[in-house]
Parts: structure tokens; C-alpha cells; sequence
């Protein structure tokens, strides 16, 4: 196998990684035998949930850990630096590729693909402590990890995401990212999520598609018909009870920087790779971080002035539930639990898609 078609087979890894809304902000261009470059981009000009491009500065830095860890298997240590000079919007990665003295495959490496989103509900069966011990390491040094486990903190989040999930559904600069990402009557997308992902039965999945083409309608469902009450039962409050924790990542220094973020989307992707190693499945619940961050930096993201007065709502109920002051930086939340393997999922485009073209 020449030394292309190696790197060809770690991108094919690498592709797996996962990213908002399965957006993959990225593109790869091989420069040399052991140079990769990752040419990367946000979607901060559309997507409300991606605030000062940080969300997709977590993709970046979850793709260039997976990116490692398939390079693993191939005998290579990779390493990578942000090319000085590229713009925060389109960070620019150089990854360089030596040859282990001994080679050794990182021990998450069999879990690339079979890592998978889990939007429904799971079993509420304890983590073993053998379970939580792996996933408060995961992270590595510079992270902290907090279980959310009990009952009462499992109702407390649920009621958490219920209120969140009001503000998501209710605010128009959501709407275009709500109607964009789904992909309908599918059962797998290569650049979205697919219908039967969402975790809503048929019935609610049709009303959805037919509402969700126009805000307008959108609006009279919310006002009139109580709108937001079956998506927000079955897509937060009953899977925020049917889980055996939430789990969060803090950072132990506030992030400053992009490579700060994207060191956070790397504890991300070893806490999601080393969850799926122990037999768990995760959801990602990050609407509540972001709009903490938008409260706490005093931005307001919606035309409407309920809206940012309930993020900022929102932004106190989660510390009082966390026991963090308005000054603690947060870097991932999620659930995790026993299920079976989902039905459906998120693929990805091709390697042959994502290479930068000329």
C-alpha cells in the first residue's frame, strides 16, 4: 500500500468524527507523504447554535483526535498546530505524521464508527463504577468531569431541558438551522440527520415535516395548538429521565483561544469514544451551553426580548443545578446510558468529497 492510499484509509476514519448538526466543517488536502492539512470553517453566519464559530472549533478539534487515533493503527503519531495566520471562521490545521518507534493502536480506535448519537430514550440502569471511572479520565488532564445521576438531578435536568427546548422551539433565528438540518422519510444522511434519528414516532415526525415549512405555521402550531409539547416530551424531557447520567465537561481554565476549543472538542470525542468502549450510548445536549454563552458574554441572539431573558433564565437555573458560579467555563454536556444500537443515524460524505478541490 503506497504511503497515499495510508493516508487516504486514516482520513476514511478520520471522516467519522462528529460535528454539529453533522455539518462536517471541513475539508483535507494531502500536501506530502507525512503533511495533512485540514482546512476548516464554522457556520456562524447561519447556524444560531454555533456561537463565535466555537461549536464547530469543537468539531475541529474531535476530527483531529480521531485523526490521531486512526493514524494510530497505522503504525503513525500524528501531531497538529493552527497555521499562523488563518482566520478563526477558517482555521487552517497541519498535521505531521512520524513513525512510532513502537508502534501501538490507541485503545479507542475500534469504536470510531460504532460511536453513534442516541437521541432516544435508554435504561436507567446505574454506571458501574468501572464505567464512571473510565469516563472522568477520558478527558485527560485539564478537564473535569460532573455526574449528574440520581433521580432528583436526572428530573432536575429534564425540567432544565423541557424550559430550553420552549426557548429552541420558540425562537425564529432557530427556525432556518430546524428546517435545514433534518433530512425527511430517511432513515441515514450523509450531511444531516435523518428522520427516523430524531427520536420522535411517525406521527409527530409527519407533523413536524409539514409545520416546519414555514415559520408562519410554525407559529400557529406554537400559539394555538400547543405546538412544542410533543417534540419536547419525546426529544428532551422523557430521554433527560431515561438515562443512567448526564455528564459534564469543565475545563479547569476558562477557553481563550481556538486551539482552547479545540482541545474541548478533543475531551469531547475521547469522553463520546470511551463511553461507547464501556457499552454506552450518548446524546449530546449542548443547547443549554450555548445559550449560557450567550448570556454570559451579554449577547443577545434573537429579535424577540423573552428569548434572551430566558437564556439568561436558563443560564442561573443550570448553575444552581451544577453548583458553578456565572464565571465557570463549561465545555460538554450530554447523556449517556444502556440501549440498543440505534436504528438509524448520520453517515458521512466521502473522503473523495471532502478533499479540497483546486
Amino acid at each position: 500500500m503506497s504511503r497515499r492510499d495510508i493516508l487516504l484509509k486514516i482520513l476514511d476514519l478520520a471522516r467519522w468524527a462528529p460535528s454539529g448538526d453533522n455539518t462536517q466543517p471541513w475539508r483535507f488536502e494531502i500536501l506530502a507523504d507525512d503533511h495533512i492539512a485540514v482546512h476548516g470553517n464554522d457556520t456562524r453566519d447561519w447556524c444560531l447554535y454555533d456561537f463565535d464559530g466555537h461549536a464547530s472549533h469543537m468539531a475541529h478539534g474531535a476530527l483531529l483526535e480521531t485523526l490521531r487515533i486512526a493514524a494510530s493503527g497505522e503504525g503513525l503519531a500524528a501531531s497538529w498546530s493552527r497555521r499562523p495566520g488563518s482566520d478563526d471562521s477558517a482555521p487552517v490545521f497541519d498535521v505531521r505524521l512520524v513513525e512510532q518507534p513502537v508502534p501501538a493502536a490507541d485503545a479507542l480506535l475500534p469504536f470510531i464508527e460504532a460511536r453513534v448519537v442516541q437521541r432516544r430514550p435508554m435504561r436507567t440502569t446505574p454506571l458501574s463504577d468501572a464505567q464512571r471511572q473510565a469516563l472522568a479520565a477520558a478527558p485527560g488532564a485539564g478537564y473535569a468531569v460532573q455526574f449528574f445521576e440520581s433521580f432528583a438531578e436526572r428530573r432536575r435536568v429534564a425540567g432544565l431541558l423541557w424550559r430550553n427546548a420552549y426557548l429552541r422551539l420558540t425562537c425564529p433565528e432557530a427556525f432556518p438551522v430546524h428546517k435545514e438540518i433534518i433530512e425527511w422519510r430517511s432513515r441515514y444522511s450523509k450531511d444531516r440527520i435523518p428522520e427516523q434519528a430524531v427520536g420522535v414516532d411517525s406521527l409527530t415526525a409527519r407533523l413536524m415535516e409539514w409545520v416546519m415549512s414555514s415559520w408562519g405555521r410554525v407559529q400557529f402550531f406554537n400559539k394555538y395548538l400547543g405546538g412544542t409539547i410533543a417534540p419536547r416530551v419525546q426529544l428532551d424531557f422523557i430521554p433527560a429521565l431515561a438515562c443512567a447520567s448526564h455528564v459534564l465537561i469543565r475545563p479547569t481554565r476558562p477557553p481563550t483561544s481556538v486551539e482552547d476549543y479545540v482541545r474541548g472538542g478533543i475531551a469531547m470525542q475521547r469522553l463520546w469514544l470511551t463511553a461507547t468502549s464501556v457499552g454506552l450510548h450518548l446524546q449530546p445536549e449542548m443547547t443549554p451551553l450555548i445559550f449560557r454563552w450567550y448570556a454570559r458574554a451579554g449577547r443577545s441572539f434573537s429579535a424577540l426580548p423573552e428569548i434572551s431573558r430566558g437564556a439568561a433564565a436558563l443560564a442561573e437555573e443550570f448553575e444552581r443545578i451544577g453548583g458553578f458560579g456565572r464565571e465557570e467555563a463549561l465545555t460538554f454536556f450530554c447523556r449517556v446510558g444502556v440501549s440498543p444500537v440505534p436504528w438509524s443515524r448520520s453517515v458521512r460524505k466521502s473522503v473523495d468529497e471532502l478533499m479540497l478541490q483546486a
